[in-house]
Order: structure tokens, then C-alpha cells, then sequence
């Protein structure tokens, strides 16, 4: 599988050069994802601009890909104006995908997901805790 990687503060811009992610290739684009979240990348953008063949080897993998981010609250960003790759990702329900027509708007995205992760930390920071245990009226 072809495929170009820029790496930057906040994400991994994956652009995926060939035409089709199947059950040809999509053990590539797995590795590729699995030493950048061993590197710490927890928010990949992935750019679909040439794909235009999707299956369920592809579906399967991008499911992967996006648990993994998920998981450590990054995020996994597809960017694509295929509707047909958009329906197959739709009707495989994966859950808080996110889909977006470019990468202009899937870094946004993730600067976006950043800031909602560093605020929800702030308030479990501040409301967390024994802080508020055992404490009267006058104390809020």
C-alpha cells in the first residue's frame, strides 16, 4: 500500500495514494496505524482523496483504527467526498466515526476534540474529589 505520513504536534495526516482499501492491503494501512499509536499519535487524520474501493477487510480495519483512538480520547478522522465510501462507513455503524469532506476541516476536528478533552479533565479536576464531601451551603 501506498501511502504518505505527516506527522505533526497534534495528529498524523495519513494519505492513502492508492484507489482501494481491501482485503489486499489493509494489513498495511493496520501497521501504519498501530506504530503511530505506538508513538503516541491518538488523533490520525486519514485522507480517502484516492479511494474509491472500499470492503469489508477496509471497514474492518478503519473500525480498529478508530477503537484505538478512541480509546486514549483521540480521534480518527476520515476525509472523503466518495458518498459511496460515506454509506458504507455509515451503514457499518461505527460508532462516532468522524467523517468529514477535507482536511482543513478534520484538523479543526481535532483541535476541537483536544479542547473538549482538556476542559472535561479541568472539570473533573475541579469537581472531582472529597472537595465537596461533608461541606454546608455557605461553602458553594
Amino acid at each position: 500500500m501506498e501511502f504518505k505520513v505527516e506527522k505533526n504536534e497534534q495528529y498524523a495526516l495519513i494519505s492513502i495514494k492508492d484507489t482501494a482499501l481491501t482485503q489486499e492491503n489493509y494489513e498495511d494501512f493496520e501497521k501504519l496505524v498501530r506504530n503511530l499509536f505506538r508513538i503516541d499519535y491518538t488523533n490520525m487524520i486519514v485522507d480517502f482523496a484516492s479511494v474509491d474501493t472500499l470492503d469489508g477487510y477496509g471497514v474492518s480495519v478503519i473500525r480498529k483504527a478508530h477503537k484505538i483512538c478512541a480509546n486514549e480520547l483521540g480521534l480518527l478522522v476520515i476525509v472523503t467526498k466518495n458518498d459511496e465510501i460515506i454509506d458504507q462507513l455509515d451503514a457499518a455503524k461505527i460508532e462516532d466515526l468522524t467523517i468529514l469532506p477535507t482536511v482543513e476541516e478534520a484538523v479543526d476536528a481535532v483541535y476541537l476534540n483536544d479542547l473538549e478533552n482538556d476542559f472535561q479533565s479541568e472539570d473533573d479536576d475541579e469537581f472531582g474529589g472529597s472537595e465537596f464531601e461533608g461541606g454546608t451551603d455557605d461553602d458553594y
